[in-house]
């Protein structure tokens, strides 16, 4: 069950990592410096993408946590009992299943598609929401060593002596999945079961292309595809209603002590991204180029 550290604890990006259609033009970075507003020193906000087969910390990166005293991250990802509440929270409610979702043709597929990539049986994961099932096929999408930005920044906080902190608690993370609807969430796992994963494919690696531009603006329209309806349909609770949450968090954070902030690269454009929300609280927020 590793993989539910590695990325239901930032769960929300692979196809998260994408904002919104109504996104102002902003320059080619994932690293932003925050500053004014009464901060006597500056933070720095850096957007991560989950799962990536390159999660090499660059040189303005790594000079940003020299800078900072503590990484606020979605979710304290060190805490103790972190996987064991993910694990509480993964199962559906009520005491739904699959079958209840889908056809019997529909079930077969998606029975025929995690025996094949994963080499289990649907009917061992069919109490699971739907999303977590498409979750733990992500590492298929790859055609590399799966790795993640929150477990390079982790490192470099235990190397700094320094302690993890975070935005949001798991619960209020996996709380969206029962919030947006099981039948939603289905579809999207019918559509990749259909056909063996290859649309999901194609759209990882054009936002890797992305991703390693730093183009967060080029990633936009990405969020609005139809083909992720759990997605594109609910991004108010994905992504908007969480950042206005963490904008006050943030401030605290940064007034505290010099922060680095690591959050996944789809929170950060947008009418109501975190760099606009932020401007909008009255900080500077420019990016590191």
């Amino acid at each position: 069950m590793k993989f539910f550290k590695a990325f239901c604890s930032t769960l929300l990006l692979t196809f998260l990592s994408i904002f919104t259609s109504n996104a102002q033009q902003l320059e080619n970075s994932t690293l932003w410096k925050i500053s004014g507003n009464g901060l006597e020193s500056p933070s720095y906000l850096f957007g991560t993408i989950h799962i990536t087969c390159d999660a090499t910390l660059e040189s303005d990166v790594k000079k940003a946590l020299d800078e900072t005293s503590q990484i606020v991250l979605e979710l304290d990802m060190d805490e103790g009992d972190l996987q064991s509440k993910m694990l509480q929270s993964v199962y559906m409610k009520d005491g739904q299943t699959l079958k209840d979702l889908v056809s019997e043709e529909d079930y077969k597929a998606i029975d025929a598609m995690l025996q094949k990539h994963m080499g289990v049986s649907v009917t061992m994961m069919q109490t699971m929401k739907p999303f977590f099932l498409t979750a733990a096929l992500y590492p298929k999408l790859m055609d590399c060593p799966m790795m993640s930005f929150e477990e390079e920044l982790m490192k470099v906080a235990k190397a700094q002596g320094e302690e993890i902190k975070g935005l949001e608690t798991v619960e209020d993370q996996l709380y969206i999945f029962d919030e947006i609807p099981y039948e939603e969430q289905a579809k999207d796992l019918v559509r990749s079961a259909k056909d063996d994963l290859a649309y999901d494919k194609s759209m990882f690696a054009k936002m890797m292309k992305v991703y390693k531009e730093e183009n967060i603006t080029a990633m936009v329209d990405m969020m609005n595809d139809e083909n992720y309806g759990s997605v594109s349909k609910y991004q108010d609770k994905l992504l908007d209603d969480r950042n206005k949450n963490w904008i006050p968090k943030i401030g605290e954070y940064a007034k505290e002590k010099p922060t680095f902030f690591g959050v996944g690269a789809g929170h950060l454009a947008g009418k109501n991204g975190v760099i606009n929300l932020l401007r909008k609280a009255g900080y500077t927020v420019e990016a590191v180029e």
